[in-house]
């Protein structure tokens, strides 16, 4: 079994994992290959994952990804981290399970060593914009939106569409929006229409 992790590690990182990514028109076969050798080194990988050009997850032994999601273009994954099915990631997204200690004054922070690894939880139909930084221990619920270049600094409710930097409510998928005006007869002096 090690030797069978060690041979996939070093297909993915040394091969895999440059080839083109998916939209390109050798797109599909590389992402035949990089799902191939991922599969033999992700915890949990369901069907149909899709593994992008330049994604980094260490050895991958603390990544759960399920069936029909993706990792992104160049994404960071910092395990622990659990994938629901149906996730979208954006190109670039990093998600970190660990931070450096900083709390004592007496000796410098890089020789602090790091915190214990608290996972990410990333729930079903979650769709994760670009250059999204999630931190550790942080649970975002099923049906989801982060919105670009976000920072989630707290756990997000299902249905939440959030953005900025830290990640804000801005409102909810399964709530309908309500119109500005009763009626379309208030709406149009705005436009200079009348």
């Amino acid at each position: 079994m090690r030797l069978t992790r060690l041979m996939c590690l070093i297909a993915y990182y040394g091969f895999t994992r440059h080839l083109p990514a998916s939209d390109n028109h050798y797109g599909k076969w590389a992402r035949v290959l990089r799902r191939a050798t991922c599969r033999g080194l992700f915890i949990q990988m369901g069907r149909d994952v899709n593994v992008e050009q330049k994604a980094f997850f260490g050895d991958g032994r603390n990544i759960r990804i399920g069936d029909f999601s993706g990792l992104g273009i160049n994404c960071r994954l910092y395990g622990p981290v659990s994938l629901g099915n149906h996730v979208m990631m954006g190109p670039d997204v990093v998600i970190l399970t660990s931070n450096h200690k900083s709390d004592r004054l007496d000796i410098p922070m890089t020789e602090q060593g790091g915190t214990e690894p608290q996972p990410v939880v990333i729930k079903d139909d979650v769709w994760i914009g670009t250059r999204v930084i999630i931190l550790p221990g942080v649970r975002i619920g099923e049906g989801a939106v982060v919105g670009a270049g976000s920072v989630v600094t707290k756990n997000v409710q299902p249905y939440a569409v959030v953005a900025g930097n830290p990640a804000k409510l801005i409102r909810y998928r399964n709530v309908p929006l309500k119109p500005a005006y009763s009626d379309s007869s208030q709406a149009e002096g705005l436009y200079g229409d009348r």
